[in-house]
């Protein structure tokens, strides 16, 4: 099950889990469409994987699956994919 990661590891803008701004990869790097596309393009700075739309979890499967509050920041990691 995914995590849902609560923010953007270049940022630290605030991803909710019904957030359509939330990109990750394969690894559950978590980013925010803006970064991802312009500070990233496209690719997660620690794998290299490709950012795609994080998967949003029903309302209703929350309060059993609740979303991560771990938040991860990174912001010096955030230069260039790689």
């Amino acid at each position: 099950m995914l995590q849902l990661r609560p923010s953007c590891e270049c940022c630290d803008k605030p991803l909710p889990p019904d957030s359509t701004e939330a990109r990750i990869c394969s690894f559950e790097c978590t980013f925010c469409a803006t970064c991802a596309d312009t500070v990233l393009h496209g690719a997660c700075p620690n794998c290299g994987g490709e950012l795609l739309a994080r998967p949003r979890r029903p309302a209703s499967k929350l309060a059993a699956n609740p979303a991560s509050t771990e938040r991860v920041y990174k912001p010096a990691g955030c230069a260039s994919p790689a």
